[in-house]
């Protein structure tokens, strides 16, 4: 279904066209005729699943097929998200679509000096993105009001439950019309999220594109067992693919130490952690993004608010803390269509907090004990283990140069698995849907294939772009 067939209107239709985009994933096909039409809408999907883009078509479209003057310190949209990096892309998402009919977004979050913010305000912002600390900050300081807000949005609502931020949404919130467009967008419906659905939507519609607990499709699980003075060489040879991957640690101070090891062993890498001003934040996301390095070491910070394209490997260094960040740290690959693998990095004394971490998030895989050189590992990673440089490519939600939010294709990065042992779920990343077959394979019990049925959805919203043979279309979030 394309976004013609759904009554986009012709402008948007335009935009998303150049930029690639030409059909709807599942989540914009069920989501968009309710918010076009300016129902209260709750959207459940899972990481990678279109969101961004279902959401931000109906906040142009409301707000450009009815323009009114433009007025300072007051927007007429809000879309609120819980870190600056998903704040940042999703801006990047929205921009060239206000672009379309004129209208002007601007960013509001902490970590930076907020002048900026609070001059693009006074000159007249129509569409807002801001995560919820440094917005209370500004509206207590009266750089702007949402007397005008027409459309709210909240966005991964499960993860602002998460991060505490709950009450300062629920002020937020109340502080919009009573009657306005309302958009909940979130994985689940846990630790309060419910609470806020029932206060602030009127009348709303339900739309889900997978269960609540369901992981992310079209991605690969393994666990692999190994001695503590084995572990550092097995992440160095994960870490050496040629294609783009994410190592997550637990601390700050692991994933900046990390980084610098790798880097120093001839695999440049970068780190994104808390302690990062946002400048530096802003230049590691860019040169992961680019295709400068190709190994981006992060916490938890950046399991939710980072979206690259063609990342083809997750490793959780550590076994993360619980089943929802072993989800969301693990949905970084294998987005909207493309597949990939997830490694799960586990010391014996693991073993049974980790099984009982993939009993709670719904993953069937068997951990095999492993060494840095078992065939397992070396036919994960690929044959090609130097380090080759993917060629840039643009993100296919924003076609500007925006750090952070652009993403290169993949350039090899499994060119050296052999042919047995790679049986995976693949989603729809063709012109038809790849379907759902197995293959047997060497790696027996170390992986799990994500159940769920294989998507049809073609993958052409990436269409517009050349892409080499081998290298598997980027999606849009």
């Amino acid at each position: 279904m394309t976004f013609v067939d759904l009554n986009v209107p012709a402008p948007l239709v335009r935009a998303l066209a150049e930029d690639g985009k030409l059909v709807a994933f599942a989540i914009q096909r069920q989501t968009l005729a309710d918010t076009l039409a300016g129902r209260d809408v709750l959207g459940r999907g899972k990481t990678g699943s279109g969101k961004t883009l279902a959401f931000s078509i109906p906040v142009v479209a409301k707000l450009g097929e009815h323009p009114t003057a433009r007025r300072s310190k007051q927007p007429r949209a809000l879309i609120l998200a819980p870190t600056r990096e998903l704040a940042t892309q999703i801006n990047a998402v929205v921009e060239p679509l206000a672009a379309a009919y004129g209208l002007s977004t601007t960013t509001i979050f902490g970590g930076v000096s907020a002048s900026r913010q609070i001059s693009a305000l006074r000159e007249g912002a129509d569409i807002v993105v801001a995560c919820p600390g440094r917005l209370e900050d500004l509206l207590s300081q009266g750089a702007l009001t949402l007397d005008s807000i027409e459309i709210t949005v909240l966005d991964e609502a499960d993860h602002m439950a998460d991060l505490g931020f709950l009450p300062g949404v629920t002020r937020i919130l109340n502080k919009t019309p009573e009657r306005s467009q309302r958009l909940f967008f979130s994985a689940t419906l846990d630790n309060g999220v419910d609470k806020l659905v029932k206060r602030f939507l009127h009348n709303e519609i339900l739309h889900s594109v997978d269960e609540a607990t369901s992981p992310v499709a079209a991605m690969t699980h393994h666990v692999y067992e190994v001695d503590a003075e084995e572990k550092k060489e097995l992440v160095k040879t994960l870490a050496s693919g040629t294609g783009r991957r994410i190592l997550f640690t637990r601390t700050k101070h692991q994933a900046k130490k990390l980084a610098k090891q790798l880097t120093s062993q001839g695999i440049p890498a970068v780190d994104l952690h808390g302690n990062l001003s946002q400048n530096a934040r802003d230049r590691n996301l860019a040169a992961f993004g680019e295709g400068d390095v190709r190994v981006l070491v992060a916490t938890d910070v950046a399991a939710r608010g980072v979206h690259v394209d063609n990342v083809e490997l997750v490793v959780h260094v550590d076994p993360p803390a619980e089943h929802k960040a072993y989800l969301h740290r693990s949905g970084r690959t294998a987005r909207a269509g493309s597949s990939g693998d997830v490694v799960t990095v586990m010391l014996p004394e693991q073993r049974r907090d980790t099984q009982g971490l993939l009993r709670k998030a719904a993953i069937a895989v068997t951990p095999i004990s492993v060494t840095s050189d078992s065939p397992e590992v070396t036919g994960l990673v690929g044959e090609q283990a130097a380090y080759v440089k993917p060629a840039p490519q643009p993100v296919q939600q924003n076609s500007g140069a925006r750090s952070g939010g652009r993403g290169a294709g993949r350039s090899g990065g499994r060119s050296g698995r052999p042919a047995t042992g790679s049986a995976r779920r693949s989603g729809g990343s063709g012109a038809a849907s790849r379907g759902s077959s197995s293959e047997g394979g060497s790696r027996g019990g170390s992986q799990s294939r994500t159940q769920g049925a294989s998507r049809g959805e073609s993958g052409h919203q990436g269409g517009g772009r050349r892409r080499s043979a081998s290298r598997r279309p980027s999606s849009h979030r």
